[in-house]
């Protein structure tokens, strides 16, 4: 029996097509993982299954009526999501002010996205009420969101998000579930017990899971079948054991030679800091009402040290990231010194920017203007999200540059809401590279990128990581991601 069929499958608008038919099958008790390049057409194929682009009649079937209810897709997207995410601005997590009596919680939107399941829920209901209290129950103790029940959505950190859609998702036990990309951001323990829910799911509730990846090494055991989608086009299904053996999903990696041109900018820092010491936290803490996000934390980077920044869900590290870049106001109240000058004894927040190349989910998140790539990038010299000065032809070349060093010089005129997640992710970080920082903070940077562009990211970091005056924060849930140059690191608890 068919789940999902597409015969020759086109989208009705020009702008939402692939480049040929697609045919697209998903029969009862297969699970599937969607593979493919960064800008390869996933999302819109995904697009086309879920009728968020949606194709001419009887083109797409399904074996169950109101799709909406039983066909359920989480796009993360390094989004929050919600009514507000457009809203949304880079300081506004760390923001006190931001948050008032209507700003909502994680246990009040679980519970009214569990209220709204269960009255929604008609025909065949296996459960009674008390079972899927049960298990509602069973996805909070899962992914430890007990403790996060009275904390505010908009202080979530990345990873802590994704469980909460993960969690308002299966509330509503849809028959089939596409996630895109539902491991990154998510530490080693969560990993494995999404992995392992999801088996369970699969195993016991006859829930048909569809997962698009970016990582082709995160396919988990439960995956039946893979499709990859190349150059805009849905190739046929495969089995997981004849996808072993094809050497048609072999995607190359870059050697790490010869990734820069001859005229990069890859070794030349704009103005070398005179300090040897970069970063110095004295006994500093950061507490959001009766929460404890950092405790008497004494940490000292100087020039030319290259840290790793690591810990679970929650621990604090975009927190910490946020008082070196100065987008925390609590950075004020703490003995934190930067570049050699105590903060608040006078330098600006831009005194501080313009030493600094950053990339964070906070980053990629706040950044919702429609406008072309290059620019995004050129907003990196301004220290701005959105590019609100012109650029004269010098920068625009610099632009160019560095975009062509990470393999995207083609999209520096594709408007930004337009290119995949990875697409977009590159775009930010070369936006963290084109003024030459020396102080380089890479949060997550690899986040949706595929084989390929991860193994290029992570060279090219360590190629501008040979000059002895830059000094890196480098923050994964993933040890392969480490570059070669770390040579510190530090490990946050969760309080």
């Amino acid at each position: 029996m068919k789940t999902i069929e597409m015969i020759n499958a086109r989208a009705r608008k020009p702008e939402w097509s692939m480049a040929e038919p697609v045919n697209f099958c998903l029969e009862e008790g297969e699970h599937i993982a969607i593979i493919g390049r960064n800008g390869a057409g996933k999302s819109m194929f995904v697009d086309m299954i879920t009728g968020r682009h949606p194709a001419f009649p009887d083109m797409v079937k399904y074996a169950f009526d109101e799709p909406y209810n039983n066909l359920k897709h989480i796009s993360f997207r390094d989004t929050y999501g919600g009514d507000n995410d457009r809203t949304y601005f880079l300081q506004q997590r760390w923001n006190q002010m931001e948050i008032d009596e209507e700003t909502p919680t994680v246990g009040s939107k679980l519970e009214e996205a569990f209220q709204l399941a269960n009255s929604t829920v008609v025909g065949d209901l296996k459960s009674p009420t008390s079972e899927r209290r049960a298990f509602q129950k069973h996805l909070y103790e899962l992914f430890h969101l007990e403790d996060l029940l009275d904390k505010y959505i908009i202080l979530l950190s990345s990873g802590e998000l994704r469980k909460f859609k993960l969690a308002a998702s299966l509330f509503t036990h849809p028959k089939v579930l596409i996630m895109e990309n539902p491991f990154i951001g998510l530490d080693a323990q969560t990993r494995d017990q999404l992995k392992t829910l999801l088996s369970m799911l699969a195993r016991e509730q006859g829930l048909q899971i569809i997962l698009v990846l970016a990582k082709t090494d995160e396919i988990p055991a439960f995956i039946t079948h893979i499709v990859e989608v190349k150059d805009m086009k849905v190739l046929p299904k495969v089995s997981v054991e004849c996808r072993t053996e094809s050497e048609e999903f072999v995607t190359a990696v870059p050697s790490g030679k010869g990734l820069a041109a001859a005229n990069s900018p890859l070794s030349t820092l704009n103005s070398p800091l005179p300090k040897s010491e970069v970063i110095r936290f004295n006994n500093v803490s950061i507490r959001y009402g009766s929460r404890t996000i950092l405790k008497d934390l004494d940490w000292t980077v100087r020039k030319g040290e290259h840290w790793s920044l690591s810990g679970e869900n929650g621990s604090g590290k975009s927190t910490l990231l946020s008082l070196v870049c100065a987008d925390n106001p609590q950075s004020y109240a703490c003995d934190i010194s930067l570049f050699g000058h105590k903060r608040g004894s006078g330098e600006s927040i831009w005194d501080i920017k313009r030493h600094i190349g950053y990339v964070s989910p906070e980053m990629h998140r706040s950044y919702k203007q429609n406008i072309p790539a290059i620019q995004i990038v050129a907003s990196g010299l301004k220290d701005s999200v959105g590019l609100y000065v012109r650029s004269h032809e010098a920068e625009k070349e610099q632009c160019r540059r560095w975009m062509n060093i990470f393999g995207i010089g083609h999209l520096a005129d594709r408007r930004f809401l337009e290119m995949s997640s990875g697409e977009q992710r590159l775009v930010l970080v070369a936006r963290a590279f084109v003024k030459n920082p020396d102080l380089l903070i890479l949060d997550e940077p690899l986040h949706g990128l595929d084989d390929y562009n991860r193994r290029k990211v992570k060279d090219i970091v360590d190629e501008y990581c040979q000059n002895p005056d830059v000094t890196l924060i480098y923050v994964t849930h993933y040890q392969e991601e480490l570059p070669r140059c770390i040579d510190h690191s530090l490990f946050l608890e969760r309080h």
